[in-house]
């Protein structure tokens, strides 16, 4: 139990900038399997989320909220998925060859799809996020954040990475059924409470899984076609896609179309 304490703070460590006790040390070979507990590090950032929204909606209107929530989940995670989106729009929109949209993805460099990419992501997240009543809109976050990294591990579990190098080589190297299995109960448990205490209706729920396997099929194909497998960016690409499709598939089924 005590090893797996410290997978998990050291993924923690890995992919916020939350502190973490000085008792975990490090080894580069814990990050191998540190990657189980991905969904549960969103789950931290989740409740964090969610608990600047709601202190948020106390006193501000839905949209201020949001941005808050959004804005404290960037900080907490010092902007990681974000990035990976940005370079990720940005090799995939700019490179023409497998060499070329790599090259390009390791450039630390935003370029005009990155831009783009980032500008309408945080819209649709921010839109939808405001749309939402206030108690859908926070179970909306405890859900999306494990779930939509569930979507990222899972290319971890079943995809090659790309290359030799980069910021998720080490936890590139393996993931077992086991460990996925272990992920995958990292977002039942809270999913199931949410349903359970009434905070999420079963047709939410359906929409935000079949939205989140939607998305992460979707970009696991393009990057196996285009990249040959994936890299850290892809990672956080998946995460950011899964995570708007989670809130937009939610607000679907409340019904609020524009012309309904």
């Amino acid at each position: 139990m005590i090893h797996q304490l410290r997978l998990f703070f050291i993924a923690l460590q890995f992919f916020t900038r939350l502190p973490i006790p000085r008792w975990v040390g490090f080894e580069q070979a814990w990050l191998n399997h540190a990657s189980r507990y991905f969904p549960l590090v969103g789950l931290v950032v989740g409740a964090l989320a969610a608990a600047v929204y709601a202190l948020a909606a106390l006193w501000l209107p839905a949209p201020v909220a949001a941005v808050l929530s959004t804005a404290a989940t960037i900080y907490i995670t010092g902007a990681f998925h974000e990035d990976g989106f940005a370079d990720t729009c940005d090799g995939l929109g700019g490179g023409m060859t497998r060499e070329r949209a790599l090259e390009i993805m390791k450039d630390s460099r935003v370029g005009a799809y990155g831009a783009i990419g980032i500008v309408c992501m945080l819209g649709a997240k921010l839109a939808a996020l405001a749309t939402l009543p206030p108690a859908s809109a926070i179970a909306a976050l405890l859900l999306a954040h494990p779930l939509s990294r569930l979507a990222a591990t899972s290319l971890i579990w079943k995809m090659d990475y790309a290359r030799a190098e980069g910021k998720a080589k080490p936890l590139a190297v393996r993931m077992t059924n086991a460990e996925f299995f272990l992920a995958v109960l990292t977002v039942l448990l809270p999913a199931a409470a949410l349903l359970l205490y009434g905070a999420l209706t079963p047709a939410a729920a359906v929409a935000a899984t079949l939205a989140t396997v939607l998305a992460a099929w979707w970009l696991a194909r393009k990057f196996a076609r285009r990249l040959g497998g994936y890299t850290g960016d892809c990672l956080g690409a998946v995460q950011q896609l899964a995570e708007a499709a989670i809130y937009i598939a939610i607000l679907a089924t409340l019904g609020h179309g524009a012309l309904a």
